[in-house]
């Protein structure tokens, strides 16, 4: 007994120091509003040194999808990746695109009860399969926190969230998945890696 117990706890320290890195990487990414007034060089410099250029400097400048939500809330999907830990993490910004300070509808953060217990998140969502008709749901730490944004209630005119959300991943045949979130529109993506 006290092995299993040790083997989840330990799973459960791996996810948590997973969702801490995307959160801390997410966040790092994320830009103030000002990248018409910055230099491009560092996209050249890569270039011209002859090394490969990285994934993220490939990236197109448009998200995968858009997911529209009530009162001007907007989910730009920008990356859906596929770790090779099992997991699927699904990262974009969460945007107002109205006039309005709005407040985030908490029907995003699902019905169930332990995700409930933790507060506002994304907790919601879902990922579905339509290949394999499954539908995947958001994953939670050993303490019933769901793997994803937690934290925000309202959004300003014009501000932008970092989100992501992390999912079991589907079989690596799946690779064209719907995304799902109460009060938006679902959106299809597609998952890298």
């Amino acid at each position: 007994m006290s092995m299993r117990f040790t083997t989840k706890a330990r799973r459960g320290m791996a996810v948590l120091t997973t969702a801490a890195a995307l959160v801390i990487g997410v966040a790092g990414c994320g830009g103030n509003g000002d990248d018409d007034k910055k230099p491009r060089a560092s996209a050249s410099a890569s270039e011209d040194n002859g090394s490969d250029p990285s994934a993220q400097e490939n990236q197109a400048d448009e998200p995968l999808t858009e997911l529209r939500g009530t009162d001007g809330l907007l989910l730009q999907v920008e990356s859906a990746e596929r770790d090779a830990g099992g997991f699927v993490t699904v990262s974009g910004t969460l945007k107002n695109d109205g006039a309005k300070r709005v407040t985030v509808p908490a029907a995003v953060r699902g019905n169930e009860t332990e995700i409930l217990r933790h507060g506002m998140s994304l907790g919601g969502a879902t990922l579905v399969d339509s290949k394999d008709k499954k539908r995947y749901y958001v994953l939670r730490d050993t303490d019933g926190r769901p793997l994803t944004t937690t934290g925000f209630s309202s959004v300003k005119p014009g501000e932008s969230l970092a989100v992501f959300i992390q999912f079991p991943s589907p079989p690596a045949s799946s690779s064209e998945v719907t995304l799902e979130l109460p009060t938006f529109a679902s959106g299809t993506i597609t998952i890298s890696g």
